[in-house]
Order: C-alpha cells, then sequence, then structure tokens
C-alpha cells in the first residue's frame, strides 16, 4: 500500500462533501485538502441564470492541510493471541501482473513475497530463499506450515493445463506470530511498496486450539469477515478490492453467484485500488429547512487560486409540476477518468484530469495496473471533473454537468419553474419520490441507473406522467448502490464500449444481480423510450431534419415556432444539436411500433461509429443506412407522452439566456405540453415570465 500525499499541481485545493446530496434542513460538511491558506469558502447556487450566493454560515471546524491517499488494497488478520500462537497458514492464490518486489503473506517476522514474478522469501528484512518464477493468472494454493527445523512451504497449482509445484523448508524459522498481525497483499509498513496485483481465495490458519477458515462472500461484507471457528477471527478487508470474482472452484457451469457461490468466492486486489476517503471534516454548513432543491457548490477561495466542489439539495416539498433528474450516477461514473494522453488524443487540457492523472485517480471507465476494469468506487473522494467550467479532453466540448446546468438555466431563464431531485434520491424512494409531479425531464447523458430507478421512470409513465429525455445514450446500464458506494460491471457479451470483464462475472457484488445492460434484463432505453444509442463520435456534430411524420395533427405541436425542415446545426457540443453520441429506434432492440420519429440527422463523419450491439438483417448496406440519431415521442395508453432527443449534444444547443433558437422552441413546446395537469388535476401554466 502507498501513502501519498495529494499532488495540488493542476488544482489548488480539492475535496468532497458529505453526503454529496443533502436534504433541506439537514448538515452538510466539506473534507477539504490543499497545501495553501485557505481564505474564504462560501455556498453557491449554480443551476440559475445568474449563480446565486447564499447566506448560509460556514463554519470552519479544522484547520485544512495537504491530506494523503492511501492506495492499493489488501487483507489482514487481526490480534489473535487468544486463540493461541499460529503454526500453519493456507490460502488459495491468482497473480496477476506485478513487477518490482511485491509482499503476497506478512506473517510477523516472515515474509512471502514477489521479486519480478520470482517467489521469494525473507525472515526480518533478510531473503533466505530464492525460488523461481510463478505463473500468471492460474490459481494456486500456498501452505506455510512449522516443522521442526523451519517452515515447510510449498505451492501447488489447481489448473491441471498449468501444472506447478514447489516445496521447501525455509530453514531456522518460524510461524511464531505472537500478537502480530498476518496480513496478504502488502507489508503496512513497508515504504512505497506497492501492493500486490492478485487474487485471493480461501484461507486457513491453525492455531494451538481451532482451524479458522475464511470464504470470502459474494456480496461486499460490511465490516470485516469472521471464520468459521468456535472462536472466531477477524479477516479485515482494507480499500475497497473487487469481490465476486471467480474463484478457483469456478467452473463455467453458471454465471450466477446466488447459485455456486463457491464458484466466486474470491477477492480481487489491486495496486491501485482506492477506498472511501476519510479525511477530516474542515466546514460545516446547516441546509435550511426551507432551502430549494438544486445544485449547488462550496466556493474555496486559497491565494493560489480558488475551486469549486458541487453538491445537490433535495426537498420533500413540490413546488413545481416538473422535477429534473440529476444524473449522479452518470457523474461518478465519469469522475476523474484518467485519459492517459498517451493512449487519447486530447482536444483540449482540463485541469481535472491532470489531477487525476497526478494522483492516481480512476473511474468506472479505466483500468487497474493488471488491466482489470475498475468495477466499483465511492463518492467520498475529490470529483475534480464535476465542475461548471469542465471541458471533456476528447472533444474539446462541455460534457455532463456543465450540459444539465445550460438546461436548468435555460429553463429558470424562461419561467419554467422545475424542481429538482438526484437519481440516487429516486433509487431510495421509487416511484413515490416522483409523486405530484406531471413530467421528469433527464439531462444530457443518463447512461447509468439502477433496476430501482428505471422501474420507477416506467411506473411513473405508466400513472400518466410524463417524460422528457434531452439527452442521449440513457438508460443503458446497469448500477448498484450502497451508502457511498456504486458499482458497474461490463460484459463482452454485450460489446461493450469501454474494458470488457470476463465473461463470467458480470453479477454485481454488491447486490448478485445482474450487471451489464438494461434492455439484457427485459428493461433499458428501447423498451422504455424507444430509441438507444446508434452513433458515438467526437467530430463536427449534425443538424436534425424533420421527417414528414412530423406533420401528423397529435405530433405537429413539437414545432410550433419552427418554421424551417433542418435545425440545431449549432451549440456548444461539437458545434450541433445532434453529436457526440445519438440514439435511434430498432424494434429488433424493443423499439414499440407506438414510436414515431419527428426528425433525423444523417450524414455523420467516418469518426462516428456504429453502437458495436447492434445487428442489422441487411448486412452492410442496412447499418450504413442507419448510419443516423432519430427524435421520437411515444403516447402510453395511460394518456402520457415520452419525448426523446435521443443527442447528448442536444442541451447544448439551448440558445444563450435572453435569446431564442429551434432548439429552445422545441424544448419549451415539449416542456409545456408535459406541464399540463391530467384530467381531474389542476393544470399549470408555465412559460416566459413577463
Amino acid at each position: 500500500m502507498i501513502q501519498r500525499t495529494v499532488d495540488h499541481e493542476a488544482m489548488p485545493v480539492s475535496g468532497y462533501t458529505v453526503p454529496w446530496t443533502a436534504r433541506a434542513g439537514g448538515q452538510i460538511r466539506l473534507h477539504l485538502s490543499s497545501p495553501f491558506d485557505i481564505e474564504s469558502v462560501t455556498i453557491r447556487r449554480i443551476d440559475l441564470p445568474s449563480a446565486r450566493n447564499m447566506a448560509w454560515p460556514v463554519e470552519k471546524i479544522d484547520d485544512v492541510s495537504s491530506r494523503s491517499l492511501a492506495q492499493g488494497s489488501f487483507l489482514y488478520i487481526g490480534a489473535h493471541a487468544e486463540a493461541g500462537p499460529v503454526n500453519m497458514v493456507r490460502f488459495e492464490l491468482l497473480l496477476t501482473a506485478n513487477d518490482g518486489l511485491r509482499v503476497i503473506l506478512k506473517a510477523g517476522r516472515v515474509e512471502l513475497c514477489l521479486r519480478d514474478g520470482i517467489v521469494c522469501a525473507r525472515v526480518a528484512g533478510r531473503c533466505v530463499y530464492e525460488g523461481r518464477k510463478v505463473p500468471e493468472n492460474v490459481w494456486l494454493e500456498i501452505n506455510l506450515e512449522n516443522k521442526e527445523g523451519g517452515i515447510a512451504f510449498t505451492i501447488r497449482s489447481a489448473d491441471q493445463m498449468h501444472p506447478f509445484a514447489l516445496d521447501t523448508v525455509l530453514q531456522g524459522c518460524s510461524l511464531d506470530l505472537a500478537d502480530e498481525r498476518i496480513v496478504f497483499g502488502t507489508d503496512p509498513d513497508g515504504d512505497g511498496l506497492r501492493s500486490l496485483n492478485a487474487r485471493y481465495g480461501r484461507i486457513s490458519i491453525a492455531t494451538g486450539t481451532e482451524l479458522h477458515n475464511w470464504r470470502f462472500p459474494t456480496i461486499v461484507p460490511v465490516g470485516p469477515i469472521p471464520s468459521d471457528a468456535r472462536s472466531p477471527l477477524d479477516l479485515q478487508v482494507v480499500n475497497l478490492p473487487t469481490f465476486c470474482v471467480r474463484s478457483a472452484r469456478w467452473d463455467g457451469s453458471s454465471f450466477d453467484p446466488r447459485l455456486v457461490p463457491d464458484h466466486y468466492d474470491a477477492v480481487h486486489c489491486h495496486e491501485d485500488d482506492t477506498g472511501p476517503l476519510d479525511w477530516p471534516a474542515s466546514h460545516v454548513a446547516q441546509v435550511p429547512p426551507d432551502c430549494e432543491a438544486g445544485i449547488y457548490a462550496f466556493d474555496v477561495e486559497t491565494g493560489e487560486g480558488a475551486e469549486s466542489v458541487v453538491f445537490f439539495v433535495t426537498s420533500s416539498k413540490r413546488r413545481s409540476p416538473l422535477v429534473f433528474l440529476v444524473p449522479t450516477a452518470t457523474y461518478l461514473a465519469y469522475a476523474d477518468e484518467a485519459l492517459p494522453p498517451h493512449l487519447y488524443e486530447w482536444k483540449c487540457d482540463d485541469r481535472g484530469h491532470r489531477f487525476a492523472n497526478a494522483n492516481g485517480l480512476l473511474s468506472l471507465y479505466d483500468y487497474h495496473r493488471d488491466l482489470s476494469g475498475v468495477s466499483i468506487c465511492s463518492w467520498r473522494k475529490p470529483k475534480a471533473t464535476l465542475r461548471e467550467d469542465y471541458r471533456y479532453p476528447l472533444c474539446g466540448c462541455p460534457h455532463n454537468l456543465p450540459v444539465d446546468l445550460r438546461l436548468l438555466r435555460f429553463c429558470r431563464a424562461e419561467g419554467i419553474e422545475i424542481d429538482v431531485i438526484t437519481d440516487h434520491h429516486l433509487h431510495e424512494n421509487g416511484v413515490a419520490a416522483l409523486e405530484g409531479y406531471r413530467g421528469l425531464v433527464t439531462g444530457s447523458h443518463p447512461e447509468y441507473m439502477s433496476v430501482e430507478m428505471e422501474q420507477a421512470i416506467r411506473s411513473f409513465a405508466a400513472q400518466g406522467g410524463g417524460v422528457a429525455y434531452l439527452g442521449g445514450n440513457g438508460f443503458a446500464a446497469v448500477v448498484a448502490f450502497r451508502d457511498d458506494l456504486m458499482e458497474l460491471r461490463r460484459s463482452p457479451l454485450e460489446a461493450g464500449r469501454t474494458w470488457d470483464g470476463p465473461v463470467a462475472e458480470q453479477a454485481l457484488a454488491l447486490t448478485n444481480e445482474p450487471g451489464g445492460m438494461l434492455r439484457s434484463r427485459g428493461r433499458g432505453e428501447f423498451s422504455l423510450v424507444g430509441v438507444g444509442i446508434s452513433l458515438m463520435g467526437f467530430d463536427k456534430g449534425r443538424p436534425f431534419v424533420r421527417t414528414g411524420e412530423s406533420r401528423a395533427a397529435e405530433v405537429a405541436w413539437v414545432f410550433e415556432g419552427v418554421s424551417g425542415e433542418e435545425f440545431g446545426d449549432y451549440g456548444s457540443v461539437l458545434g450541433s444539436a445532434a453529436g457526440y453520441e445519438v440514439d435511434a429506434t430498432d424494434p429488433h432492440l424493443g423499439t414499440h411500433p407506438d414510436t414515431v420519429v419527428l426528425a433525423r440527422a444523417t450524414g455523420f463523419g467516418d469518426s462516428f461509429f456504429h453502437d458495436p450491439s447492434r445487428w442489422y438483417h441487411g448486412g452492410e448496406p442496412a447499418m450504413q443506412d442507419r448510419r443516423c440519431g432519430e427524435m421520437v415521442i411515444r403516447h402510453l395508453p395511460s394518456g402520457s407522452l415520452i419525448f426523446a432527443a435521443s443527442s447528448v449534444a442536444w442541451c447544448g444547443a439551448l440558445p444563450e439566456a435572453g435569446e431564442m433558437n429551434d432548439v429552445g422552441r422545441i424544448t419549451l413546446n415539449v416542456l409545456q405540453r408535459l406541464s399540463e395537469a391530467p384530467t381531474g388535476t389542476e393544470k399549470t401554466e408555465i412559460g416566459r415570465n413577463p
């Protein structure tokens, strides 16, 4: 494990809040790191046409200094004196990619190590044995046991196709552990020593009185893992390694850990795992009971520059007919994406990514050092790319939060009353969180959803609530939540667009439900809103062109005030309303026959590539014919409607305050229609303020 001081060259101050989403009347704490003096900390609301400074008292409760990041996961067995002396340690191990010196096991004075792939043993820091190279990606059983004259040390391969055996005696030493910890995967006292990249399976130790066995659960444990002995000992898990991975018993007979838990009783440790941070709180603020739900930020000023730490406020009081769903799951999935410049061409610089790279922070789009995908993270960390002024280096444009802020600011400039809830809040409260609203509005990229979120939106629409999906590539992939944790598993069976996990490791370690795409669970984008991602690219976007179907009386209202056939050849995201990621219909994947295509964007450059999960009966000509984005609308039997703009770039094409364009007019028309009351409820008019 490496304890590294935060590098602030790219950002003079960084931090996070607890909670990330506060409730009106609650308390929010700010956790900061900075080597510079903090000159002021204030709170600002940032989802208004003009940001508003909030007169909330902010109390300083601790000094700010450069904090540290503990990186690298490992395991250890705590105090065991009462159980008697340890005379045997046995465990399963699968090595991945390790260079230099790594510690496999530290048991008192004895260390079993790996040096550039060669197994060796040290006693009190002195090398007493050097063996040979140990195979990677093969399950091994390792056994150390006190024998006369030393420690009998054996390694056996569990793979018949890759036999490996090592037998020796470590002369003149013993497992004389007294009350010392037994550590797997690192030396906690090693200065700058990286943790081992490896999977650990079943662990056993024999004491003077009992045999203690540990089996790794398939669900991320809360707290330590007890042994199965009469007087159990605890196995501690540090820095959030990956649970629910294939173990030595996996044989391909099932991909479901709920059916064969012993096939998944292993844990994958990485040298760059980072668990939830526990920096001390430096400031605290009380959220007023009458606070409006919205998007806020702590503004932190130092002598070397300022930064904002974004947080959200929800309220139980409904003030508006419409509610905006803040896609915190998407924000967290992208937060601190590495985007190493040697792998990706940057079209613009962004200090958030430089900060992430300098500090070894990873997003759920990144790989670990051993090339396994990052699948779980906590919001208790700096989210350096979650800023108003953020620009995505791959496209040189705003992405996620700044684009969503553009939508909210547009709504409020046009007098559209709209509340705010987070998708975390929707996950926790289900459709009850939407009670009393007439319409749900999404931002530019609501890509990640828990099943609970998606079901809440389905139930809302089925009960008569309208949905304005003002983005692209939404309602796509499953995530799971627990407290501050979020997990995302990707599967090559679904032709993912980033890292692909092993075929059999799609189940979520927070719930053991299937991960991957929502559509694989009979849910998701096509069956909900009628469209799903068709193209992705970072070059110039395209305008939309109206279809003949858009002139039917039941849908023509969408284009009231729009005179031309073509619209959207402008915008802050790739210069057009259709770009970055665009959606299109596909009956084969679940688009309902009642879905009407209102407009289509075509002519995308060759750099825009197809969603690889789509299949075309007509082969290459049919695929080329479907190089498009399609704006659609659905009218449901409940009387509600679902509108899909079908482009991540759509909200970026909204006009500036005081101006109007076709994208703005279409958006206003849709939101006006959503705000109309169902039968038996009061109608609320919205529009430009007088």
